[in-house]
């Protein structure tokens, strides 16, 4: 049943041999220092011995006392052996291991080693105890329609809520270690009909290629297998709703989920992905059409209405109508600084204001949000730091990143802002569009996982807008998106789904 290997360090040669117990002991401090953390239970019968070996801290003591300790102990007409202790044992998870390295490994994520002095190797069982968090809210993903639940740090309970979500004898699910010190299991999840062997086979390669000491979480492992490290437009869509992972795996996507990290990684993920709502799903099809152009629309306002604003009142006075122009004279009468400060001054005060919002509690967040950007904005307006009508336009940019579903997105559309300003400060409506001409070239050199980040626009695949660019009625998607490259293209016949009149 077992293959039962030498008890050896995985440098040394393998040399099969038992142990005493005292010798065992003084092999397993050497390897965990960890203090009084470290227990050992030893148990005598008939001239045999017996030590238990396990972390205090990461076992559940009921289920050692109950499923271990009480069946040894109340056998008392069989000899103990390892073979013994397997069949008397009622835990599902129990491994033969005579290796130091791995029965190292095993104690240090909860499981307890047993072992019979003179035989030539123990039993690891799991026993382990996991602090989790019950199912809650999503909170960075707020919802109107869909379902509320997110995922939470535990990978069983994780997988569990996605199979439960996807009832499909085709969902396929591998199993991956990260980290070199702190080990982390990895889940790379996805449909084998669906999902492209290509997409699979690189998320495979890119994390089997992780050598690194400890891999905090998911969005760190989502660094780690990007292709381009220095940009700041993520390539990986990041989601705490099993829903939008659902859907994704759905259309041909390769989700990873990791062991105590809450958020799921999926791709290939082009950038019009991260404007994508599950909300747009459950909505009727004009409804979410409508949101998804505003959410575009507002992007592309938060990159643009600050530079503008420099650019024009630094060059080109002439586009202003007369009555605006007087209008923003007054207004710039007592600002002693050039826009391009001014603008910058106000960027840095709102960017301050948010991330001070989301570091303290949530209703004082909100209330100091709330507060300090109209005091902090009317003081500034009174000081002649700053006019009104930019204080309406950096309001008005910040609300348009905010409407972005992907914070790593909003974020990133923040970030370039900067830049954008100082260009239109340095050369005008000309900066502006010098900046503009560079990142469309960088978003075109870019790729998510192999394929084109501007997918479907570039390359372009008219069929694909329907899931990306716009939100066409779900009886006109009867084809998976192409971008992903699926296996079964076909969702469904489009024959079946047209409406038949009643009379027929």
């Amino acid at each position: 049943m077992f293959k039962w290997l030498a008890w050896k360090k995985s440098t040394e040669e393998s040399k099969p041999h038992s142990l005493t117990i005292d010798g065992l002991k003084e092999q397993i401090k050497s390897q965990l220092i960890v203090g009084s953390d470290l227990a050992f239970r030893n148990i005598k019968r008939d001239g045999q011995k017996l030590v238990l070996c396990y972390m205090n801290s990461l076992i559940d003591k009921n289920a050692l006392d109950e499923f271990i300790i009480a069946p040894i102990q109340k056998n008392t007409h069989t000899e103990w052996t390892s073979e013994a202790l397997v069949q008397i044992l009622s835990i599902a998870d129990l491994s033969a291991q005579n290796q130091l390295d791995d029965v190292v490994e095993g104690i240090n994520v909860g499981k307890v080693y047993i072992y019979v002095e003179g035989q030539p190797y123990g039993i690891l069982g799991n026993v382990s105890k996991t602090v989790e968090r019950g199912i809650e809210k999503a909170e960075t993903e707020s919802l109107v329609y869909g379902p509320k639940i997110a995922f939470t740090e535990s990978l069983s309970g994780n997988i569990n809520i996605l199979r439960q979500n996807i009832k499909d004898k085709n969902l396929c699910m591998e199993d991956f270690t990260v980290g070199t010190r702190t080990k982390a299991e990895v889940k790379l999840i996805y449909i084998k009909d669906i999902a492209d062997e290509k997409n699979v086979n690189k998320f495979r390669e890119k994390i089997s290629q992780i050598e690194i000491d400890h891999v905090a979480g998911s969005t760190v492992l989502g660094q780690l297998i990007e292709n381009n490290s220095w940009t700041v437009f993520p390539q990986l869509v990041t989601t705490e709703l099993p829903d939008r992972v659902s859907i994704a795996l759905m259309r041909g996507k390769v989700v990873v989920l990791m062991d105590r990290s809450p958020d799921a990684l999926y791709g290939p993920t082009p950038f019009f992905t991260f404007f994508e709502s599950t909300e747009d799903v459950y909505m009727r099809w004009n409804m979410g059409l409508a949101l998804r152009f505003l959410r575009l629309q507002a992007a592309f306002l938060s990159v643009l209405l600050t530079p503008a604003y420099v650019a024009v009142l630094t060059y080109h006075y002439e586009v202003i109508p007369s009555p605006l122009l007087v209008s923003l004279g007054q207004s710039r009468a007592n600002v002693p600084f050039p826009p391009v400060f001014e603008a910058l001054l106000l960027e840095f005060f709102i960017e301050l204001l948010r991330e001070a919002g989301a570091r303290l509690p949530t209703k004082v967040g909100q209330t100091m949000g709330i507060v300090g950007g109209i005091v902090i904005g009317q003081a500034a307006v009174d000081a002649g730091f700053t006019s009104n009508i930019l204080i309406i336009i950096i309001a008005l940019s910040a609300l348009g990143s905010f409407t972005t579903p992907s914070y790593l997105m909003g974020t990133a559309i923040r970030m370039v802002r900067f830049p954008i300003i100082l260009l239109a400060g340095f050369w005008g409506g000309i900066g502006i569009m010098i900046a503009f001409c560079f990142f469309i070239i960088h978003l075109i050199k870019l790729d998510t996982m192999g394929g084109s980040y501007l997918s479907p626009v570039y390359p372009l695949r008219w069929r694909d807008l329907g899931y990306s660019f716009f939100r066409v009625p779900t009886q006109y998607l009867s084809k998976r998106p192409l971008t992903n490259h699926p296996i079964d293209v076909q969702r469904f016949s489009p024959q079946k789904a047209k409406k038949k009149d009643v009379d027929e």
